[in-house]
């Protein structure tokens, strides 16, 4: 499933229609992507609208657009599941089989596939600000994210262990199984390390390592869809034989909070 990184990327595929009038809307009604959606207002709204902003939080995203009939803001959001994409077409494209959403505007058509339809689409015409974004958790790169904040949230999921306590997305939004893995193993903890064992030394590496795993990751590839470096255990968690790119040790894998997990032993300790 797409994390942080990879959502923010997609998100950008769309950034030219920005400042666009959508002419047309085609969807596939019947795909389940849209159970709940109001089919009828989403096109309504969105037909004629002027696409005005976007944004990405965690493993979701939000295009704000402004209908040419009414004052309220038309907010659509999209989840991309495990197989969701966002491409940029040229006029005049027809769409494939699993394009469920398209928007067509006049130099551009934006384009959601999912080919197995276990994204989301979410959709109102408001003036506030919608339930289903606004519960979202702060960004952990934003200053809304504290040492002290991770370290009440441990406490309250003290027996989990670290791993399955990282992929909670109502306080780790877009950590998903790679950067859990790549943030345990620059700060040193053991995947099986229960959360509420973690010291006061432990809990600063944590947080630390989130930030930087998050802008790191938003950087090389949320922009660019670079291969991170061969320095990051990402390269190197699924190898046949992968080595610890710090110590050299062979890599360990297990199933953690129902996850495939990679460590290195002889760097993450599990303490007692």
């Amino acid at each position: 499933m797409p994390e942080l990184a990879e959502v923010e990327y997609f998100r950008t595929r769309w950034n030219p229609g920005l400042g666009q009038k959508i002419e047309e809307i085609l969807i596939h009604p019947k795909a389940r992507l849209f159970r709940g959606t109001d089919l009828k207002a989403l096109v309504r709204a969105l037909t004629g609208a002027t696409l005005k902003r976007s944004e990405a939080r965690g493993k979701q995203m939000l295009f704000v657009a402004q209908p040419a009939k009414t004052k309220n803001p038309a907010w659509l959001g999209i989840h991309l599941g495990m197989t969701g994409q966002l491409r940029l077409e040229k006029p005049g494209f027809t769409p494939l089989k699993h394009d469920h959403l398209v928007l067509r505007q006049a130099k551009h058509v934006l384009v959601f596939q999912d080919a197995r339809l276990f994204g989301r689409i979410l959709f109102v015409e408001s003036a506030e600000v919608p339930e289903w974004w606004a519960k979202i958790a702060p960004d952990l790169t934003s200053k809304a994210f504290t040492e002290k904040a991770l370290a009440e949230f441990l406490k309250r999921r003290a027996r989990a262990p670290i791993k399955a306590v990282l992929l909670m997305q109502e306080r780790f939004p877009g950590i998903g199984n790679w950067m859990a893995d790549e943030i345990l193993w620059r700060a040193e903890i053991h995947p099986k390390q229960a959360a509420g064992s973690l010291d006061e030394e432990m809990t600063k590496a944590l947080y630390r390592e989130i930030r930087t795993v998050c802008r790191e990751a938003l950087k090389v590839i949320g922009k660019k869809w670079d291969d991170p470096p061969d320095s990051w255990l990402f390269n190197h968690r699924w190898e046949k034989g992968g080595t610890c790119p710090k110590t050299g040790a062979k890599l360990m894998h297990a199933t953690i909070g129902g996850r495939t997990t990679c460590w290195s032993p002889g760097r993450q300790v599990l303490k007692k």
